[in-house]
């Protein structure tokens, strides 16, 4: 089946931009962005900004991330996908991040929740003069690395909110 991406969460001072890749089955269901309950987008983004936004309800996350500056993204528009594995996205079609990027004036950074936002992101981006930042997957999927080094590297976003 076709999946399609929701709309960018983005304030016109954000000055970071996280993309994941395309939104998984819990997410599309409750048309929210990592609404998958092991996911731990919130809680990593959370960390980096020194607030616990795992309790709140979405619109209040949401709140709080563009009070912070960051924005939110896909690097996939649509495209053909069975379950919610990256590896499973067929015929995908891009956002035009290009597009969205011109429209954030104040955009420090762009950050990849994953490898396969960076993949698909980088390459539309290659000559982006803004910060190119790989995050490790907040998916549940992505168990190999142990929270705290995801902490660690996800911290990184702080440096560009000042």
């Amino acid at each position: 089946m076709r999946r399609a991406s929701f709309a960018p969460v983005a304030a016109p001072d954000a000055r970071v931009l996280i993309l994941g890749s395309l939104p998984g089955e819990a997410s599309l269901a409750a048309r929210q962005y990592y609404a998958h309950p092991r996911n731990r987008f919130w809680h990593l983004v959370g960390h980096a900004v020194g607030s616990e936004l795992t309790p709140l309800e979405y619109d209040d996350r949401l709140a709080v991330l563009q009070a912070r500056r960051i924005a939110l993204w896909d690097t996939v528009e649509s495209a053909w996908r069975k379950g919610s594995l990256d590896a499973a996205i067929q015929q995908a079609e891009h956002t035009p991040l290009a597009e969205l990027i011109e429209k954030l004036p104040d955009l420090r950074a762009v950050a990849f929740n994953g490898r396969k936002a960076g993949a698909i992101g980088r390459a539309q981006l290659l000559e982006c003069p803004l910060a190119l930042i790989d995050l490790p997957s907040s998916s549940p999927a992505y168990a190999a690395m142990p929270l705290a080094q995801k902490e660690r590297l996800w911290a990184r976003l702080g440096d560009f909110l000042c």
